[in-house]
């Protein structure tokens, strides 16, 4: 029985079969992970946007003026609430004498939620609050 044996044997398709499933299922895992890689990306970037947005809001926003509030920024709300660090103190006019504001420090507690309320990240800032307080005096 010299006979040349012709295509695969039945124990050489399943071997190429489980190498061929395992080498999918390896391909699957690595790119289940990337995608779920990407969308923390995503998620992290969106809340970093926001929060430059967040602080470059506040920065406007004079806590002795109003204490609290909130804003809406399209796809998230924010709201802040204030409270007095230290003493309210009249500033100082240049060169010398008592200015027009009195200022004072100011924490101030900021919460972003999402349009479905909620809750996305909060923030700690310390802002500088102001009021005029007097008029100025023309001395020309």
């Amino acid at each position: 029985m010299n006979k040349r044996q012709r295509g695969f044997t039945l124990l050489e398709a399943i071997v190429a079969l489980a190498l061929i499933g395992t080498m999918g299922m390896t391909l699957f895992a690595w790119i289940n992970t990337s995608i779920i890689s990407l969308g923390k990306i995503q998620a992290s970037n969106a809340r970093n946007d926001a929060t430059a947005n967040v602080i470059s809001y506040m920065q406007s926003v004079n806590p002795m003026q109003v204490p609290d509030g909130s804003a809406e920024f399209g796809a998230y709300r924010i709201k802040w609430t204030s409270q007095i660090v230290g003493p309210i103190a009249d500033n100082v006019a240049y060169p010398s004498g008592i200015g027009l504001y009195q200022v004072g420090l100011f924490n101030v507690d900021v919460n972003a939620q999402t349009v479905e309320n909620t809750a996305w990240f909060s923030l700690h800032l310390k802002l500088a609050g102001y009021k005029k307080v007097r008029e100025q005096n023309n001395v020309f």
